[in-house]
């Protein structure tokens, strides 16, 4: 009976072994996966627009990139939504002083 007991012990310890070595393997990324130290020293070179997300190249995407910084005009905004982004900051201080849920 003893015999018995320990090699029911025996397979069950053997079996959990077994599983935990088969879930430590489905936790590995599969082997084409690129490491994310590589992906981080990978230079882009391309890039999206960002007036209307078309494909650009590095250097259109620098060019345009410096005409938006020259512009000695800020983008305008339409009056209601400069008016909402006012109430907007006035609300968030007075938040500061009433910290009620009053506004």
């Amino acid at each position: 009976m003893m015999k018995n007991s320990l090699l029911n012990w025996s397979i069950q310890v053997s079996l959990s072994w077994f599983m935990v070595g088969v879930n430590m393997a489905v936790a590995l990324p599969p082997p084409e996966d690129i490491p994310e130290e590589v992906l981080r020293t990978e230079i882009i070179t391309e890039a999206l627009s960002p007036i209307d997300g078309k494909p650009l190249t590095s250097a259109e995407y620098a060019k345009i990139k410096a005409e938006l910084a020259e512009s000695p005009y800020p983008p305008e905004l339409n009056s209601r939504l400069q008016h909402l982004i006012f109430l907007l900051k006035v609300r968030k201080m007075l938040k500061t002083f009433i910290p009620l849920d009053v506004f």
